[in-house]
């Protein structure tokens, strides 16, 4: 048996209009320093159609390929995309007020890290 280690993981929301408070939780980012492991889960599907102010789902997937690049340091995420995996766990779960955002960073304990990601993005988007 592994030993557990911490872990942190923030939701990530599309926000059609601020204003309103109103979201859909769309994905999960999560950092375990003690597995070196950054990554996240995300999906863009029917359930968007509930805010008809969402125009542009093609943007939206635009602006999460960008988070993910970001998250797994490929070299097309930019700059940001070569901080080390704290600094970007840091950066993509930020306070932000825009169309995409993500919930507050929230601790765990776990084995495995990648298994613990898919665990959460199935039961808080799926």
């Amino acid at each position: 048996m592994r030993e557990r280690e911490l872990f942190e993981y923030a939701t990530i929301r599309v926000v059609p209009k601020v204003e309103r408070e109103e979201f859909l939780n769309v994905g999960v980012v999560l950092y375990c320093r003690g597995q070196r492991f950054l990554d996240m889960r995300y999906i863009l599907d029917d359930r968007l159609r509930v805010f008809p102010s969402i125009a542009d789902i093609d943007e939206l997937d635009e602006y999460l390929r960008a988070f993910h690049l970001i998250c797994r340091g490929e070299r097309e995420g930019g700059p940001l995309a070569t901080l080390p995996l704290a600094e970007r766990f840091r950066w993509l779960t930020a306070k932000r007020s825009s169309v995409i955002q993500t919930s507050p960073v929230h601790p765990g304990l776990c084995e495995m890290a990648e298994q613990t990601l898919e665990r959460l993005f199935q039961d808080l988007v799926k």
